[in-house]
């Protein structure tokens, strides 16, 4: 048995030797280690020994034990030392090359005017107001004070949630104006950027999807007055100083008086050219002071209140400011066209 042993214990030096990798190496303990190993096999038989013989040889059993988990030991961390070198050498980073360059992206015309309409409005003590695109008809009409016959309620006109005659996309931001009455006491000062559905097939000048900002203001002894000072301030920060603003008479069902805002063609500064077709000024948003029909809806005493509204439409600012000519550029995602905004 002792022949048995050292002929073990040459047998694993030589597998050891030219194992090289860690299966290698798992596989040899298991081999002689293992509860089925050769050692294992061994160290069970002893039992048909002598007690004279036993002890000699458990002695050097456990030796060749040792010596087989000694070179285990050794050979396994070679095998790691040899593998962390390969993988050392194969990640190997070349700092001398030249890096991925990274394509920077560029932020969409219609946000960059969202931004510059928040900003100018926040600046002159405005907070941005939001609400959900999917409403009601109350919130998007008859809060509104939009009668019954009103033509913007057709299905042509707009997008109605299939079999909830309630429930529809909201065709203007307004929606926030009346949630605002609702939910907040006076002074009101509010403006609520956000998209609009309407069914409009696309053209040039038309989507069936577009943005809006509707401002809101709301106090005591609100007027006319404030209306066009505040329009007045806002195109001046945002096509430049000498813009000037004109107010023409028109009618919306939410405010009374009401009008439509033109401003000062900022291209030809009123002098007439291709932008403002040669009438030298551009119509840029509609407005009035807020009906009391609508402020009623609120709860809010008509006879100590009064406030304005209006609205715009994003692209439409858009595509004045930056000479656009084609709504559906907006929409195309080409980066050649985006990239220009940077």
């Amino acid at each position: 048995m002792q022949e048995q042993l050292k002929a073990i214990l040459e047998s694993a030096k030589q597998n050891i030797a030219n194992a090289s990798t860690k299966e290698d190496i798992e596989k040899i303990r298991v081999d002689y280690l293992g509860k089925k190993g050769q050692l294992t096999g061994i160290l069970k038989s002893m039992g048909s020994l002598s007690k004279e013989e036993r002890p000699i040889v458990g002695k050097i059993a456990n030796e060749v034990r040792e010596s087989i988990e000694t070179m285990i030991a050794d050979a396994a961390a070679a095998v790691k030392a040899a593998e962390k070198d390969v993988k050392i050498k194969e990640e190997t980073l070349d700092v001398t090359v030249p890096g991925t360059q990274r394509k920077l992206g560029a932020k969409h015309p219609i946000s960059v005017t969202i931004d510059e309409i928040t900003k100018i409005f926040m600046s002159m003590g405005f907070s941005v107001a939001d609400g959900p695109e999917v409403e009601t008809v109350f919130n998007n009409f008859d809060g509104l004070n939009a009668p019954q016959n009103h033509p913007s309620r057709d299905l042509t006109d707009t997008f109605y949630i299939e079999d909830q005659e309630n429930v529809l996309l909201r065709t203007q931001t307004s929606t926030v104006q009346i949630r605002t009455l609702l939910s907040q006491e006076p002074p009101i000062k509010i403006i609520s950027p956000g998209r609009c559905f309407r069914c409009d097939t696309p053209d040039a000048t038309h989507s069936p999807m577009f943005h809006q900002v509707e401002g809101l203001v709301v106090g005591e002894g609100i007027t006319m007055a404030d209306l066009k000072g505040t329009l007045d301030a806002f195109v001046k920060k945002l096509f430049g100083p000498e813009t000037k603003t004109k107010l023409r008479p028109h009618h919306f069902p939410f405010t009374e008086p009401s009008a439509e805002v033109d401003v000062s063609c900022f291209k030809c500064g009123g002098k007439g050219c291709s932008v403002c077709k040669g009438s030298g000024w551009i119509e840029i948003l509609g407005a009035g002071l807020v009906h009391p029909n609508v402020l009623k809806v609120g709860g809010i005493d008509t006879e100590k209140y009064s406030g304005f509204a209006f609205g715009m439409g994003v692209e439409r600012v858009a595509m004045l400011k930056y000479e656009i000519d084609d709504i559906r550029l907006l929409y195309e995602n080409d980066m050649r066209f985006i990239e220009q905004f940077k």
